[in-house]
């Protein structure tokens, strides 16, 4: 632990150096929540107030919900902000070349900074799960009843599909959850392999044992043309009710457990699950992005004030953290759309700025 310590500056300047730090994150990501949220607001309020009954309270209502959407979104930009000026301020007044002449390296007086970072990443973390979670999932559900009374949400679905082995159900609509779920509009495509041998088509469906029993069936076998009424038949037998409710998941709405679990159902009904195993991953790398931003903005700490570049060394340092969140979001589409894994989409742009802020801290200090 004393080796731990030893890394680091002294008490009282590594206390020094992380509140400057603490304090003008919170500064800039206070005035870019108050700003951001009086442009959305200018667009929304008109569409919150369309609804008859509307009025200042449901305004209020939308800012609750919408504020911490943006203070997550944007803290990693302030602790950009945060950083670049925190550091500026210091090579400035020549405490950075007072720390230097001392014996300390560039990771040394970067230390408190990263490690200040490490505690907002887990705040961060922490902000996401227990906060936007919850508001994301209820603004988007008041989105979509134009800002209105929310529904009881029982669970009803429309045109959902499971995999059954080899076989595809499809449902026009499921009413209910649990056991006591109605199925209505059954297709099921029977294959074998990859052959379609016949379809079963029933009006509808109710819950029997481990399985569903339907109702006035028929099948229609592809090889002979014929189409056979059946009746009342089980079919299903092992597919679950949730299933079949598990539509459509909003990453962003769900906690990190409830998003696992809901990929776990998910593969279970057959259904594809990378761009969702893509946002799970990027709930960890998102908020570590914190403690990359003191070694992007590294660069504006080093050079000596008086030489005239000062300036341009933090539109540098700004540079490569844009360009680091601009490389996020791309992987992360990519990652949506299959084409990176969904580890890589989350993992590479960190582990590669990782490197680059780590070179250009390296020909910095030499």
């Amino acid at each position: 632990m004393t080796n731990f310590l030893d890394f680091f500056p002294s008490r009282t300047m590594s206390l020094y150096m992380a509140r400057m730090f603490l304090v003008r994150t919170f500064a800039i990501l206070a005035a870019l929540v108050l700003v951001l949220q009086a442009l959305d607001l200018l667009s929304e309020s008109g569409r919150i107030l369309a609804y008859a009954g509307n009025g200042d309270a449901e305004v209020w209502r939308y800012v609750s919900l919408r504020s911490p959407e943006i203070i997550a979104r944007f803290l990693p930009f302030s602790v950009l902000l945060g950083t670049i000026i925190t550091l500026s301020q210091l090579n400035q007044n020549s405490e950075v070349i007072a720390m230097k002449a001392s014996g300390l390296s560039a990771h040394q007086v970067l230390a408190p900074l990263m490690l200040t970072g490490l505690v907002v990443a887990a705040i961060s973390f922490g902000f996401n799960e227990r906060v936007v979670a919850r508001s994301s999932a209820t603004l988007a559900q008041w989105k979509k009843v134009e800002y209105g009374p929310l529904p009881i949400d029982r669970g009803d679905r429309s045109h959902v599909w499971v995999k059954d082995g080899n076989h595809l159900i499809v449902v026009e609509q499921i009413k209910g959850r649990g056991d006591a779920a109605l199925l209505s509009g059954i297709t099921e495509y029977e294959r074998e392999g990859q052959s379609l041998r016949s379809i079963l088509t029933a009006k509808t469906g109710k819950r029997d044992g481990t399985g569903w029993r339907v109702e006035g069936a028929e099948r229609f076998d592809v090889a002979t043309g014929v189409v056979t009424p059946v009746g009342s038949v089980r079919i299903a037998d092992g597919v679950r009710p949730d299933q079949f409710t598990l539509s459509n998941i909003n990453a962003d709405g769900m906690s990190f457990v409830s998003l696992r679990e809901a990929i776990e159902d998910l593969k279970v009904a057959g259904r594809q699950t990378r761009a969702l195993e893509g946002s799970l991953w990027h709930k960890f790398s998102g908020p570590l992005s914190s403690v990359l931003m003191p070694l992007l903005g590294a660069v504006a700490a080093f050079g000596l004030a008086r030489s005239g570049k000062l300036f341009f060394r933090a539109v540098i340092g700004m540079a490569l953290g844009f360009l680091y969140f601009v490389a996020d979001n791309f992987a992360l589409a990519m990652g949506n759309l299959g084409a990176y894994p969904p580890f890589l989409a989350a993992w590479a742009p960190f582990l590669l700025f990782l490197m680059i802020g780590e070179a250009v801290l390296l020909k910095t200090e030499e």
